[in-house]
């Protein structure tokens, strides 16, 4: 593997000349910039970042203020980009840093990867862009930049196949400009070497790409094992008072939607609900309106989603909780929404109060598909 050096050298000449040198995160390039844009950016395109990222260092423009932010509206802010877990583990992360290391990233990988949603290849990368580091990293660009380079088998997931590609990035790191080789190799795997119709003439390490010489380009990174989704099914109450109001609850932090605000859900016979209601809510709901079905897909299974719509007087007392408010459309507060809820309420004709805030675009992102857990 004596021609590691030049891969380098390579990629480094083009990088200087065709690489992305203007992205938001890198003016400037701090390490609480980086370490958001990287967070940001897992399983997501930089175009649809770009706007959440900036939007999101406006109202938190450095990491205490973001440690002291309600958990409300750090997941406000980031309605619409999908993943929420990287929001729920962001804001910790962020309390962490400010309790334990003098509100000050640490510039340790280890101690960077103990933190809330920080992995080795993230650590890396935010050591090596914000502080020079040599560090290799291993996200998914890199993954399949270096699976089709040495033409390694086997999905990139399994274990075995990891520690190959950690063991091929370590050695293609070179030990100077850190930064710009680490943008730079992901800057090759996401505008050149793409997962659909690579720009093979384009690429300045193809002349020793393995996968190219053996005319197998489209065969890496080998995919995951195809199993088969487990199918779920709920109902989501639309249960709306005579001003238009919509009741919402908080989920629970762990599981699906965690932290998110959602519409009730719903598992039981449609004639039992006015009883389920009525303990539950203190509501005496009306007659039910189902609409359309629709599926919601998660990293591990799809679910299968009824909206069941009905008007409800109060009964002697609302039974009022701290995770439990009366959404006004009107007036909206700034809560972070699950994506079917969003979308239902759009349905009612509420969507362009939540969806088109000043600070929330319309739906963009991954939000139909969610990772399910998230750790």
């Amino acid at each position: 593997m004596s021609d590691l050096p030049e891969f380098a050298t390579r990629l480094l000449a083009w990088h200087a000349r065709a690489g992305r040198h203007d992205l938001p995160w890198q003016r400037p390039r701090t390490p609480y910039r980086v370490w958001l844009s990287e967070i940001m950016l897992q399983q997501t395109q930089v175009a649809t970042v770009i706007p959440y990222f900036e939007r999101f260092t406006a109202r938190f423009a450095t990491l205490p203020e973001l440690a002291a932010a309600p958990l409300d509206e750090v997941l406000h802010l980031w309605t619409g980009l999908g993943y929420y877990a990287r929001a729920r583990n962001l804001h910790r992360a962020a309390q962490q840093v400010c309790e334990k290391h003098g509100s000050e990233l640490p510039t340790d990988l280890e101690a960077l990867s103990a933190l809330p949603g920080i992995g080795r290849s993230t650590a890396a990368a935010i050591l090596a862009q914000a502080h020079g580091q040599r560090q290799p990293i291993l996200d998914g660009n890199v993954k399949r930049v270096l699976c089709r380079h040495r033409a390694v088998p086997g999905w990139p997931g399994e274990a075995a196949v990891q520690k190959q590609l950690w063991r091929i990035a370590d050695a293609l790191t070179p030990a100077g400009q850190a930064a710009d080789y680490t943008q730079a190799i992901m800057d090759l795997g996401a505008l050149v070497c793409t997962r659909a119709r690579p720009r093979c003439a384009d690429c300045p390490v193809s002349a020793d790409c393995l996968a190219r010489a053996a005319g197998a380009v489209a065969d890496y990174p080998q995919p995951r094992p195809r199993r088969a989704l487990p199918q779920r099914h709920t109902s989501l109450l639309l249960l709306r008072r005579g001003d238009g109001s919509v009741l919402l609850e908080r989920r629970p932090p762990a599981g699906i939607w965690g932290g998110l605000w959602s519409l009730p859900q719903y598992e039981g016979e449609p004639d039992a609900l006015p009883d389920w209601c009525r303990q539950r809510y203190g509501l005496l709901p009306g007659a039910l309106q189902a609409g359309d079905g629709f599926v919601h897909t998660f990293s591990h299974f799809r679910l299968h989603i009824t909206p069941l719509e009905c008007q409800v007087a109060p009964a002697d007392a609302v039974l009022d909780a701290p995770d439990r408010l009366w959404y006004n459309p009107i007036n909206p507060p700034r809560l972070g929404l699950a994506a079917p809820v969003r979308r239902l309420l759009g349905k009612l004709r509420i969507g362009p109060q939540v969806t088109r805030d000043a600070d929330v675009p319309p739906t963009q992102g991954l939000e139909g598909i969610e990772s399910y857990p998230k750790p």
